[in-house]
């Protein structure tokens, strides 16, 4: 076994909510994972935390996988899949951790493979006047962006600090929106209209350096089924980066 897979080696392990398949190593896990919460303790929740139905022997309580708090079974009956904690199977959530976890279901469904699959981009590096044109795609590991063209880059999803979505109305002479997250600081994502993704810019720190480096995607204006495929990808993007600012600020 090479050192790569030794890394991305996984195992197979039981908690209080059920089985999970775990990378071996910490620093293998995505950065899209979230950690198990904590389970309220039994003598702190006599009462149904949604409902406030008293439990007794017959009205039992129920932990959501989720968020860890205490329900009746009638407030937290649903077993969703939960992959951003690595369940094997669907596990128990309240209504409302249950509504999220499906909506994610989408991001590891379709945009996920998406962004595994890739897209071409006219590729800038910092203040340079010059671009590549590059294929960019998520690795099957979950943890880079990696870039192939005449050159070869490889960012560590964890050491972007900012994603930038470039987006323009479909209105003529309508002022381009800009969508713009901090993965660092307390900043939410701002959503845009009836836009459509054009480019983005991200914000990463190189390893050895503490200053940030500035790489701009631009979309390709050669055949609609690149454009396509671009604002495709940057729409899993921007997704995607909803779900590392949730992961960082867990």
């Amino acid at each position: 076994m090479s050192g790569c897979e030794a890394r991305d080696a996984k195992k197979l392990v039981r908690s209080l909510s059920g089985l999970r398949m775990v990378p071996e190593h910490r620093s293998a896990r995505s950065p899209f994972g979230l950690d198990e919460p904590p389970w309220v303790p039994d003598k702190e929740c006599p009462r149904c935390m949604q409902c406030d139905t008293k439990f007794d022997f017959i009205t039992r309580k129920h932990h959501c996988r989720r968020c860890g708090k205490c329900f009746c079974d009638k407030c937290c009956s649903k077993k969703v899949p939960l992959p951003r904690m690595c369940f094997v199977d669907p596990v128990r959530q309240c209504a409302e951790c249950a509504l999220i976890s499906q909506k994610e279901t989408e991001f590891y469904d379709k945009q996920l493979k998406v962004l595994m699959n890739g897209a071409t981009f006219f590729v800038t590096l910092g203040t340079s006047d010059k671009s590549e044109l590059m294929v960019c795609r998520l690795s099957n590991n979950q943890r880079y962006l990696v870039l192939d063209g005449n050159s070869h880059y490889e960012i560590e999803i964890v050491q972007i600090s900012t994603v930038q979505i470039l987006t323009e109305g479909f209105t003529p002479g309508e002022k381009d929106i800009h969508t713009y997250t901090s993965l660092l600081e307390s900043q939410h994502i701002t959503e845009g209209g009836n836009t459509r993704a054009i480019g983005m810019i991200l914000h990463y720190k190189v390893p050895g350096s503490e200053e940030l480096t500035q790489m701009k995607f631009t979309a390709s204006e050669d055949f609609s089924s690149n454009k396509k495929l671009s604002a495709s990808w940057l729409a899993a993007m921007h997704k995607a980066t909803k779900l590392l600012y949730e992961s960082r600020d867990q």
